[in-house]
């Protein structure tokens, strides 16, 4: 079951919290609904239970908070909006690469695509998905981990109705099976036809907090609608009339011209109006809701009488005699969703489905209202079909991380076509320099002009980097996973191994192109090998890696690919400038001898000239850009640990 206890959101500057002190369960084996209107908070108290959003108060998950469940995917299963992957990537990558991220075997994949309907459109990119199989495919992400509870926010947002009936018969079947289900509507209707505890919410604050029957008994009422420019006097004139004849009348002024009258009929209000002279806009029968914000009317602002009149039901009212029936009509609700079935018979159909498809559970409370219907018995098991739990969970791994950082980085084009581009653009460079002439054979075939701060292998290889933290960001299944979230040093890790092979390869590839291009073009003089290849190719490669290394740290830090970019080209274009101006004004000595004072100062022999590679390593370091790629590199990854510890200790 879910505990939330005093759910309050951060304050706003000159307003008030989008959430205040939001306190209620929702139990195990039960659907809960929050309801309430755009912008009542819904959103807000979800992303507070998730810790995705700072604020107070506590949610308890089975008596555990969030964070300190060792694998939050599998307990909560999460859909907030529209599934935010990557529009290029698949149906079947993108929950490959959950699957990777949350730890079971990638045949689960497979096995919720047939459950929510998918397998035929597992290649189908995210981009091209519609409103309906988006939600499907949601729902799917939020049950690959095998949850114990799903949070679901506005699921049936947008579906159609069979879309919306399919929905909520999975929903059903996962609480049939023991789980907890907390969603969010705007719609009373849908809260009391598929809910069994439904939570209302007004402008941040709990309005109330019942059982699906008692709501719709409260809320959901047959009414006759009025509009009328004399709306308080004939409230007034109907409110008489039920006092004089004893009926158990209720009329609510929903906003200026707006009356709802509950216990009586077209024929009774038309009538009363007719005698009294009152001009009507509109006299219609509706089903619906009584509204948070509705002003109930016992000849207010006329005798100043209580707010809310309900005379004994001694006696009928003029128009309704032929109903023999000694029970208030508003505690029946089939018969409230019998006059809604007279109105729109389309939404009544599928209504009809749904309860039907809920009927017959005893762990449960019935919908609050149902129809006798039923689907065929394959259809049921179609729209009740859960996948299979997990039996065996693998053990947790240290390479999980590495696992899923190589689907989500080879899950799109967005890497391979980068790299194309820098291996062109590398090539037309080299070309453009060999032509010119007076470059240095080294920058030749690195396509480094002098005049560009970075050659584009760096900066394609930066670009990379940045791009490594676009999914945790922006997907709630992941940040909802403590093992996968950016703040995690595993993940950082995972992610800094990546972008380093990345970046190799693209360096080694850009290498050997502009040299092919070049021996094509010019013949073998301009293609010839430097003779201090090794201290160059280390120096290339040091270059290119530190640049990825930089993007993947800055995009942590700032969570943004911009940011990352930014931090690349700093490096050349501030950072060396700041080393170039402090090493001129101190005295720098040589790193010549390195390897003597090394072996004088630990006294020992460095096994296979390991001596030689230090000292290398140390002059390579010691130019300029060197030395302002790694004060970059110590910064990102300083302020990455900084704001780590701060994370962990909020």
């Amino acid at each position: 079951m879910i505990q939330a206890v005093g759910l309050t959101s951060n304050p706003r500057k000159a307003l008030p919290p989008a959430v205040d002190d939001v306190s209620f369960e929702a139990r195990a084996g039960r659907v809960t609904v929050l309801l309430g209107a755009p912008g009542a908070g819904k959103t807000t108290v979800l992303r507070l239970m998730l810790e995705l959003q700072q604020g107070r108060g506590l949610t308890y998950f089975r008596g555990r908070p969030l964070h300190r469940i060792a694998h939050p995917s599998r307990e909560v299963g999460v859909l907030l909006g529209d599934v935010p992957g990557h529009p290029s990537r698949t149906v079947r990558g993108h929950l490959r690469m959950l699957c990777a991220a949350t730890g079971v075997p990638v045949r689960r994949a497979d096995e919720v695509l047939e459950v929510v309907g998918l397998v035929s459109l597992r290649d189908e990119r995210l981009g091209t998905l519609s409103r309906g199989m988006d939600r499907r495919l949601g729902l799917a992400c939020a049950l690959l981990a095998d949850p114990h509870t799903l949070v679901l926010d506005a699921p049936a947002d947008g579906l159609s109705s069979r879309e919306n009936r399919w929905l909520h018969g999975m929903l059903r079947a996962h609480a049939d099976q023991g789980g907890t289900v907390l969603t969010t509507t705007t719609d009373p209707k849908e809260a009391a036809r598929t809910a069994d505890q439904v939570v209302t919410l007004k402008e941040g604050r709990l309005v109330a907090d019942q059982d699906a029957a008692d709501f719709a008994r409260t809320r959901l009422r047959p009414r006759v609608a009025v509009r009328s420019p004399h709306a308080a006097r004939l409230a007034a004139l109907l409110t008489k009339e039920a006092r004089t004849a004893h009926c158990s009348v209720e009329v609510v002024q929903e906003d200026g011209n707006r009356l709802s009258v509950y216990g009586s009929t077209c024929a009774h209000v038309g009538e009363a109006a007719f005698r009294h002279g009152i001009l009507i806009h509109q006299l219609a029968d509706e089903t619906g809701d009584m509204g948070s914000d509705a002003v109930v009317m016992a000849a207010v602002g006329v005798v100043g009488a209580e707010a809310r009149v309900e005379a004994s039901a001694t006696a009928d009212c003029t128009e309704s005699d032929t109903d023999t029936d000694t029970d208030d009509p508003f505690d029946n609700l089939a018969e409230a969703e019998a006059e809604a079935e007279a109105e729109a018979e389309t939404e009544v159909d599928s209504e009809a489905e749904v309860e039907a498809e809920v009927e017959g559970t005893d762990t449960t409370p019935p919908a609050p209202a149902q129809s006798p219907p039923l689907p065929s018995p394959r259809a049921a098991d179609a729209l009740s079909a859960l996948p299979p739990p997990i039996s065996v969970r693998s053990a947790p791994s240290p390479l999980r991380p590495l696992r899923y950082e190589l689907r989500r980085a080879a899950g799109i084009s967005t890497g391979f076509l980068t790299g194309a581009a820098v291996l062109v653009v590398s090539a037309l460079t080299a070309v453009l320099l060999a032509r010119v002439g007076h470059t240095p054979q080294a920058r030749l075939l690195a396509a480094w002009p002098a005049q560009l701060p970075l050659p584009p292998a760096a900066l394609g290889a930066g670009l990379l980097g940045a791009l490594a933290f676009g999914d945790e960001f922006r997907h709630p299944a992941l940040a909802a996973d403590r093992g996968t979230v950016p703040r995690r040093l595993g993940m950082l890790t995972a992610k800094l191994v990546v972008a380093a092979f990345t970046a190799l390869l693209l360096a080694f590839l850009t290498m050997g192109c502009n040299a092919e291009v070049l021996y094509l073009l010019y013949g073998r003089e301009f293609a010839k090998v430097p003779g201090d290849w090794l201290a160059l190719t280390a120096s290339w490669f040091g270059l290119v890696v530190g640049c990825a290394w930089a993007g993947v740290l800055a995009a942590g830090v700032f969570r943004s690919t911009t940011a990352g970019l930014a931090a690349v080209l700093a490096v050349p274009v501030a950072v060396v400038p700041l080393v170039q101006a402090a090493a001129g004004n101190t005295s720098v000595r040589t790193a010549a001898g390195l390897s003597v004072r090394l072996r004088e100062v630990l006294l020992v022999q460095w096994p296979f000239g390991g001596e030689r590679y230090l000292s290398a390593a140390v002059r390579l370091v010691a130019q300029p850009v060197g030395w302002a790629l790694a004060l970059s590199l110590t910064t990102l990854l300083c302020a990455y640990l900084f704001t780590t510890l701060r994370s962990r200790v909020r």
